[in-house]
């Protein structure tokens, strides 16, 4: 006699292989659907925690639709994230000869040089360019489509 099989469930620190699709009011941000799906584990920051929540329970071969209210996946936009920084700091940084337009995305090295993290130009000087440093969907109601397809 065989026992049934019963599918994997999603909990902390499941490792996931997955199409999702994340979008905000003015449409997707990231959609791998048409692509190769994605892995990632959960507990690793690669999700917010509200997105990872809902997951929770989840069964593989799952295919839902989550809607978060504004503010909830990515938190508030936050003010003091949008900075200026010298040109002449981005000079010694990058390209010295480097143009910056109102929307372009820039990576900056973090601190300790292991890691980067982006800002999105919204204004620029003659001696500074000024970056939000936001996610692109602080403070905005954000969609998140799922199609579990392995649970570990």
């Amino acid at each position: 006699m065989s026992s049934p099989t019963t599918q994997a469930v999603v909990t902390a620190g499941s490792f996931l292989t997955l199409h999702y699709r994340l979008a905000g009011p003015a449409g997707d941000i990231i959609n791998t659907f048409a692509d190769k799906p994605a892995t990632l584990s959960l507990g690793t920051g690669e999700l917010s925690p509200a997105v990872e929540q809902r997951l929770m329970g989840l069964e593989e071969g799952a295919h839902t639709t989550f809607d978060l209210p504004a503010g909830e996946a990515f938190g508030d936009r936050n003010p003091e994230m949008q900075q200026w920084v010298a040109r002449s700091l981005l000079a010694k940084m990058g390209d010295p000869d480097e143009r910056y337009a109102v929307g372009d995305v820039v990576e900056f090295p973090t601190p300790d040089g292991m890691g980067s993290y982006a800002g999105a130009v919204i204004a620029s000087s003659d001696t500074a360019v000024q970056f939000d440093f936001n996610h692109p969907l602080a403070g905005q109601p954000v969609t998140f489509e799922v199609r579990l397809i392995g649970v570990l």
